[in-house]
């Protein structure tokens, strides 16, 4: 039985052009304030801390720890325990760590800057296929920022100085988790901004959720 609110113009679509036009819709007031909402995460995801990583090691017993933001490395007790944290790095032939090798924190401000942006224009412009866009090449650059991470930390654990005063086996360090490496034990999480970058994609699949059913723009 024919929806009689339907005009016959749209009942005459394929079916998939019928689903393509839920993205024209407007969002509504509770969708456009989500979009601000997002666009304010996006922008505190680039001051707080994203990840943080501790070594323990019964020399070590407060812990040495590296946080990364999206613009800069920073080592715990005012810098020096990522010195120290290189210097044992050079006993077991694992190359330094340093800023200049993460190449994201150059580039990855810029783009969080332009989610920003792509929020603020969605909250105001109000479009459904909007909000898709940046969730999906939100999805994209997380994903992408995992993938990159882990060769990272890959890299550094393999591609050992065979001419080190001390060997051990090749290993990758973990990103999220506990893991033992010789006798320290490598503590890595996400911090308060890489908190906020999981909580975004939920803000962005609410704001699409509450205006499923409004009108087309």
């Amino acid at each position: 039985m024919k929806n009689p609110l339907k005009s016959s113009s749209e009942t005459n679509l394929p079916w998939w052009r019928r689903e393509l036009r839920f993205l024209d819709r407007a969002l509504n007031p509770l969708s456009r304030g989500l979009m601000l909402v997002a666009a304010v995460l996006f922008a505190l995801v680039v001051l707080f801390p994203l990840w943080r990583i501790t070594l323990v090691a019964p020399q070590y017993q407060e812990g040495l720890r590296l946080t990364i933001y999206a613009y800069q490395l920073v080592g715990g007790n005012g810098g020096q325990d990522l010195v120290e944290i290189n210097n044992l790095n050079h006993y077991i032939g694992m190359k330094p760590i340093e800023e200049s090798d993460f190449v994201e924190i150059t580039w990855l401000p810029f783009v969080l800057g332009i989610f920003v942006i792509l929020s603020l224009r969605a909250a105001v412009l109000g479009r459904i296929s909007q909000v898709i866009d940046i969730l999906v090449l939100f999805t994209y650059l997380g994903l992408f920022s995992l993938g990159l991470f882990y060769h990272r930390l890959y890299t550094y654990g393999h591609d050992l100085d065979p001419k080190a005063p001390m060997t051990i086996e090749p290993f990758t360090p973990v990103i999220i988790g506990k893991n033992k490496i010789a006798n320290f034990v490598q503590w890595s999480y996400p911090s308060v901004g890489g908190w906020l970058m999981l909580l975004i994609p939920v803000v962005l699949v609410l704001a699409v959720w509450f205006s499923r059913k409004g009108r087309r723009a």
